[in-house]
């Protein structure tokens, strides 16, 4: 394995003083969600990332991979995404081993009121206090974590991904969201 290289002290504080920034915000954001809108931001990361899907659905393991969670993580978020009445599971059309979360009306009529408290949020906890190119800055470590950790950074949008359904490139404009 080799010589441990640790930290140096520079390091060290950058690291600290992130971790507690993360910690900061995730709490902050998680607990604007919780109060205003009645749920946890893994679910609205859900609604969001099935809002931007092509006809508001992905199979549940892209589902799974977009919102950086495991599978039965999802799943069960899903579950009580479903009880609200907010998601629908549906078997994949074309292959009988999986199954795709749908965005109902009613979920999404939900992102959209909690949107505008979200996005508030996230700006007052986040942005308000960045200078034009520490935003551009905080993107670039952003996706060079990503890459480092074996990740990528997350596509806005992603095909459904049952064999034999649309390409998205084909989908009717109004199945498509703008950027």
């Amino acid at each position: 394995m080799g010589e441990t290289r640790w930290l140096t002290a520079q390091e060290q504080d950058a690291w600290r003083s992130f971790m507690a920034g993360c910690r900061a915000l995730f709490t902050a954001v998680d607990a604007q969600l919780q109060r205003d809108a009645g749920m946890p931001l893994a679910y609205y990361e859900i609604l969001v990332r099935l809002s931007e899907a092509p006809g508001r659905a992905l199979r549940m393991s892209q589902l799974a991979e977009a919102a950086s969670a495991s599978k039965s993580r999802a799943s069960h978020a899903v579950a009580r995404l479903e009880e609200r009445g907010w998601v629908r599971r549906v078997d994949c059309p074309s292959d009988r081993r999986g199954q795709v979360a749908e965005m109902t009306d009613v979920g999404n009529a939900a992102l959209a009121a909690a949107a505008p408290g979200h996005v508030e949020q996230v700006r007052e906890s986040l942005f308000d206090g960045l200078a034009p190119g520490q935003v551009a800055q905080l993107k670039a470590i952003g996706d060079t974590m990503a890459a480092a950790c074996g990740g990528q950074p997350i596509p806005a949008l992603a095909p459904l991904g049952c064999p034999g359904t649309e390409d998205p490139a084909e989908l009717a404009p109004e199945q498509a969201l703008a950027d």
